[in-house]
């Protein structure tokens, strides 16, 4: 069998779908070489992540990796769900097929997203190394400005 129980269950009963009206943090990421995109609500009080919706048009590991985000980083404060891994995501699925892997990846992205719009609006500072694990352009512009 290529899917886990889990990430059947997830496919089938996605949790927290929808969107947040007002919310203090949305995310959307996309893969245009396999057409996912994933939105990601955040609704935060004091510092921790009281509620999160997604809404993600793709395939069933793209909603099943989503729906598993934001079961991981609900009620949770900022500064952990901004630890969250796609390789956390995947152990919680007990796993993905290989070709799969770059759906959990987005998931992860969808959630630093998110997080980095809440923090923009509301002024809080962060190091953009914070969002991208300090291998992506964002970085390296930040560096050039420097």
């Amino acid at each position: 069998m290529l899917y886990s129980e889990k990430v059947m269950d997830h496919f089938r009963n996605p949790r927290n779908v929808g969107e947040i009206e007002n919310a203090d943090g949305v995310g959307e990421v996309g893969n245009a070489k396999c057409g996912d995109i994933m939105k990601m609500y955040l609704k935060i009080e004091d510092g921790v992540i009281v509620d999160v919706k997604f809404e993600t048009f793709g395939c069933g590991s793209a909603i099943a990796t989503s729906s598993m985000a934001t079961e991981l980083i609900k009620g949770k404060p900022v500064d952990e769900a901004l630890k969250l891994t796609n390789q956390a995501v995947v152990e919680a699925l007990d796993g993905l097929p290989a070709h799969k892997i770059h759906c959990s990846v987005l998931a992860e992205e969808a959630v630093r997203a998110a997080i980095k719009d809440y923090y923009d609006k509301n002024g809080i500072a962060y190091e953009p190394e914070q969002f991208c694990g300090g291998d992506c352009s964002c970085c390296h512009e930040h560096d050039h400005h420097a």
